[in-house]
């Protein structure tokens, strides 16, 4: 074992086995010295990124030159013949001043630093350097390593080779596991082979919790914290219950790959005990007598919340009839409200009483939650509250000060009336908290990967003329690729319209023409989360029934509602309820992995009640409607999307989608339209 591992299993052993949180010095790429210098104080440290670009760490130069720029090429020695190199933004500008500065520049023109042999700072008008550094001979840039495959010796696990694509993010392309672990995690540590004084780390999602069954699933994982591939000697799926290693691939030593783009925020709480719950969110607390100090620390933005309580299932983390914390911040202050949990859905009022996540208060509940401090520093919110283990409200769940909690958190995205919304990240998987337990530290740095983007599915609109009868079923909304990424709204609720079988099409209708929804939105209302009739008005968002009288005037409701005979506005009954689910063996904390729809909704499993039928909402769009109008929930706000509305005499001529998965469509269109079109 080589001395950089003996450093780092002294430093595990010392932590305890914790995660690091700040003790190895950030991997910058591969050092190639330090500039050598001439004039105008240019200094600085120089790492090959990889094998187009330069990161120069504590870079100096003062400013003075007439007519200075980065400046490289293939001579023996710095002179005229070379090129420019763009400064840290991308610019051929003259070089401002530096002053201890770490930037990352890169090579024009898809040039390599095995195409030169030297960088310096030169001056053109003076053909003189100001600092310069060589290129070392047999220089191999920083790049993507493949290893061998995740593989074990009893046929649990399984892989393509494993590929380190920087110092913290590691590839694993059809990765298999049979899920036969009674307890098993993904598992790094030092040593030759192995062992059960490894960490676990985060799945491809983020979440902590003992791993499923994988089948040929693409994955990336990131190591947490401070940890890179220069840290750790190996990586495995561990089953701690059993101490079993089901498979694991060996990292050489003295890897030669890029730096990571992970960026990390450091966060050390006062607490005696700490416990990480997902790669975004830690738990710390202090138990004094009859009441519990509680931290919550969490990645999140500032339209974001983070929810922490207790289960309404001691057995498994249940949302329904649990209580928790609702905590969020504005610029200036922090929020911390005790929620009550009735129904999988926003506080909605249905029959005069409120159910769904709602606030204690409202729900006839007492707030009993303080807020002592709250932070927030690199995108990290921090939240400092007591309460009392058994409280006296009804509705609140005693803190066990000793043996297991059940809990359950949550983080999502708050309304525009800073109300909380569908969860981004959740507690699916039990994990149990013992607060009297021994003290103990569990926690990591935290990693946000700045270039993670998601691809939307792509939208589709409903234009066969002929077509005038649709089916309005309810559905899962699709996670980041679906409703929110099709129609730029935000999915409050967690469930969107599927038309026809589709999420969120866009319908085209003609004028003086009468088309035909068959609705099964449920025609239940006592439980909002099933309960939607189908409405059509001016405006986007629908939830008509949660607005006040005020906002109410402001929204013209073209179909789906009638009236009584004082006048109320009331919603016409939703028809049974037909739901697309995910089948038992599908985590919809995995919808993002789907790269198309349809290979998305053929994984769903349509359960329809067994009484009823659909209730028919007839409507003929007549010349007084928008060009624009969209169909939503009664219920719910942004389940739904556009009806475009069109004149009688506009020509629309039905073509399938481009090719590729979006072709089985069978009803998906295109509008293509001759001559003019006349929108009214």
């Amino acid at each position: 074992m080589g001395l950089r591992h003996v450093i780092t299993c002294i430093v595990f052993s010392l932590l305890g086995g914790v995660i690091g949180q700040g003790d190895e010095e950030t991997y910058l790429g591969k050092f190639l010295g330090e500039f050598n210098s001439y004039h105008h104080q240019v200094g600085g440290e120089v790492y090959a990124v990889n094998q187009h670009s330069f990161h120069i760490r504590k870079f100096m130069y003062d400013g003075n030159g007439k007519d200075t720029f980065f400046w490289a090429g293939s001579r023996p020695r710095p002179g005229p013949q070379g090129f420019i190199v763009p400064n840290e933004i991308g610019r051929t500008n003259v070089l401002r001043q530096y002053h201890n500065e770490d930037i990352t520049i890169t090579l024009p023109d898809a040039k390599t630093i095995r195409d030169i042999r030297w960088l310096s700072v030169y001056d053109l008008t003076r053909h003189e350097p100001f600092g310069d550094l060589y290129i070392p001979e047999g220089f191999e840039p920083p790049q993507r390593l493949r290893l061998n495959r995740l593989t074990g010796k009893t046929g649990h696990v399984n892989s393509e080779p494993v590929v380190i694509l920087d110092s913290k993010t590691i590839k694993i392309d059809n990765f298999e596991y049979d899920g036969s672990g009674e307890e098993a995690y993904f598992w790094v540590g030092v040593g030759p082979q192995p062992h059960s004084k490894g960490n676990k780390i985060p799945d491809e999602l983020g979440y902590l919790t003992p791993l499923g069954r994988y089948h040929r699933a693409n994955i990336v994982l990131t190591l947490p914290g401070d940890l890179s591939v220069q840290t750790v000697n190996w990586l495995a799926v561990y089953d701690v219950k059993r101490n079993d290693v089901l498979g694991s691939v060996i990292l050489h030593d003295d890897l030669n790959v890029p730096p990571s783009l992970v960026h990390i925020t450091p966060h050390t709480s006062a607490m005696p005990q700490c416990e990480q719950l997902h790669r975004d969110l830690q738990i710390s607390w202090s138990v004094f007598g009859d009441q519990v100090t509680v931290e919550v620390a969490a990645r999140m933005e500032l339209e974001e919340y983070v929810a922490f309580g207790m289960s309404g299932n001691p057995d498994r983390p249940e949302m329904v009839g649990g209580d928790a914390v609702l905590l969020h911040r504005d610029d200036f202050l922090g929020y911390a409200n005790d929620i009550n949990i009735t129904s999988y859905f926003p506080c909605t009022e249905l029959l005069n009483q409120k159910k769904g996540v709602c606030l204690d208060d409202e729900v006839g509940g007492i707030q009993d939650y303080q807020l002592m401090t709250s932070s927030r520093d690199d995108g990290v919110s921090v939240f400092t509250y007591r309460r009392r283990l058994q409280t006296a409200d009804d509705g609140d769940i005693p803190y066990e000060a000793k043996g297991p909690n059940m809990i359950i958190w949550a983080i999502g995205r708050l309304d525009a009336a800073r109300r909380p919304t569908m969860h981004r990240a959740w507690s699916k998987v039990a994990q149990p908290l013992d607060l009297g337990r021994v003290p103990s530290r569990n926690c990591f740095s935290f990693t946000h990967d700045l270039n993670k983007k998601i691809t939307a599915w792509e939208a589709v609109k409903l234009t066969d003329a002929s077509t005038v009868e649709f089916t309005a079923r309810l559905g899962p909304d699709g996670g980041p690729r679906g409703y929110a990424a099709i129609t730029g709204q935000p999915a409050l609720t967690g469930k969107g319209w599927y038309i026809n079988g589709f999420l969120a099409p866009e319908l085209y209708l003609r004028r003086n023409t009468e088309y035909t929804f068959k609705v099964e939105g449920g025609a239940s209302p006592h439980d909002p989360a099933t309960y939607h009739p189908l409405i059509i008005t001016d405006e986007p968002h629908g939830g008509f029934s949660q607005l006040s009288e005020a906002q109410k005037s402001q929204v013209r409701v073209l179909a789906g509602v009638d009236y009584t005979q004082r006048g109320d506005i009331r919603p016409m009954r939703g028809g049974r309820l037909c739901e697309w689910k995910h089948p038992s063996n599908l985590d919809r904390r995995r919808d993002a992995d789907v790269p198309t729809f349809p290979e998305y909704r053929n994984e769903l499993n349509l359960q329809c009640e067994s009484e009823g039928g659909p209730r028919d909402l007839k409507i003929m769009p007549n010349k007084s409607w928008p060009a624009t109008v969209y169909y939503n929930s009664w219920t719910g706000k942004n389940m739904g999307w556009k009806i475009h509305i069109l004149n009688e005499q506009s020509d629309i001529v039905a073509l399938p989608l481009r090719s590729g998965a979006a072709t089985t469509y069978a009803s998906a269109v295109l509008l293509v339209i001759s001559g003019a079109l006349a929108l009214i």
